[in-house]
């Protein structure tokens, strides 16, 4: 008897030191949690994109929902109070920038022109089909392909170029192309007159025309800047800084820059480019967090880094996200109004 005494004394005194241990070991996940969380989430509130691994975690801002939930969930099963609050402050500050970036408004004076613009990065050239079945589906005016090699250009050539036979003869006879093999190649295509214009130097080709749009001119320009990989994140920041100056000198005029930006809105870089004068068109039509890459996840979990932006002139109708294929990265098309200031 005095022997199952003991052993039931000794499974007493372990219990409670189990549960605290369980308790602690919560606690700490919980709190590991929410480091990773607040140290993110803390550079989107001092507006900078930090070192590695925050601008790569900031891309998908919203999805640190989860782990978040995650941590609180622990902290309410611990009851751990430090955590509770901790985590619903850190709720509380991804709800407030999960909210679209940048303000909306209605261009003053009088539309002079439609325009439908497609932006699609065809992955070294893989989509270039898909592509071209999208591209006579819609019907844009504008086409902005990044990652268009040689074979790309050549069947874009084939397909849509001057003197080709077929029933798309003349369809857009106008090119701007940066020419390069893998991912370095990006073509700007139009069924409106283009005239040359210096593009943006950088690491992939980043073309830039002007086009006359019924007696409008409109500066073009393709963006399609370093994505943000460890080693190359200064490469990233200068290229966007590069497209963000390029904003600012000509943000009085009608100007597109379409592409993949490699950037969300949660990054202060690509948010530097809105604020010199801009809005991104799929924010205009209510569309500012449908992901659009990696495209064999989104939109059940993925970013938006591929964007139209539009200077003041323009009203933007309607955005869709097409699936082409093999190419992770989701086609956009946004269909544009441009106003004439009185």
């Amino acid at each position: 008897m005095r022997g199952a005494t003991a052993e039931a004394d000794e499974w007493t005194d372990d219990a409670p030191v189990s549960r605290h241990g369980g308790g602690r070991a919560g606690a700490w996940f919980a709190a590991l949690l929410l480091a990773g969380v607040s140290t993110v989430v803390g550079c989107r509130i001092a507006d900078t994109d930090g070192i590695t691994p925050v601008p790569q975690l900031l891309a998908f801002l919203p999805w640190l929902l989860a782990p978040t939930t995650v941590a609180l969930l622990f902290a309410a099963f611990t009851r751990w109070r430090l955590g509770l609050v901790w985590s619903l402050a850190v709720l509380a500050a991804l709800a407030w920038y999960i909210e679209p970036y940048g303000k909306t408004s209605q261009p003053k004076g009088a539309p002079v022109a439609e325009l439908r613009v497609l932006t699609s990065n065809v992955e070294f050239g893989q989509a270039t089909d898909e592509l071209i079945d999208a591209i006579r589906e819609q019907r844009p005016d504008l086409v902005f392909v990044q990652e268009c090699e040689y074979g790309c250009e050549e069947k874009l050539e084939q397909a849509f170029g001057k003197g080709n036979g077929k029933g798309d003869k003349g369809s857009y006879p106008y090119r701007q192309a940066v020419e390069g093999a893998g991912s370095d190649g990006s073509v700007i295509l139009s069924r409106h007159p283009l005239k040359p214009a210096a593009g943006i130097p950088a690491t992939m080709g980043m073309p830039g025309a002007t086009a006359d749009v019924n007696g409008h001119e409109i500066r073009l320009q393709l963006a399609h800047p370093m994505p943000p990989l460890p080693t190359e994140l200064s490469t990233w920041r200068e290229e966007l800084s590069d497209l963000r100056d390029y904003a600012a000198t000509n943000r009085t005029r009608p100007t597109l820059l379409a592409g993949d930006f490699n950037a969300s809105q949660d990054h202060a870089a690509f948010r530097r480019i809105l604020d010199a004068g801009f809005a991104d068109a799929a924010r205009l039509t209510g569309d500012a967090r449908t992901p659009s890459w990696p495209a064999r996840t989104a939109p059940p979990l993925g970013a938006q880094i591929d964007h139209v932006l539009v200077s003041r002139d323009f009203a933007a109708n309607r955005a869709r996200f097409l699936d082409l294929g093999n190419t992770d990265h989701r086609t956009l098309v946004v269909d544009l109004t441009l106003f004439k200031s009185p």
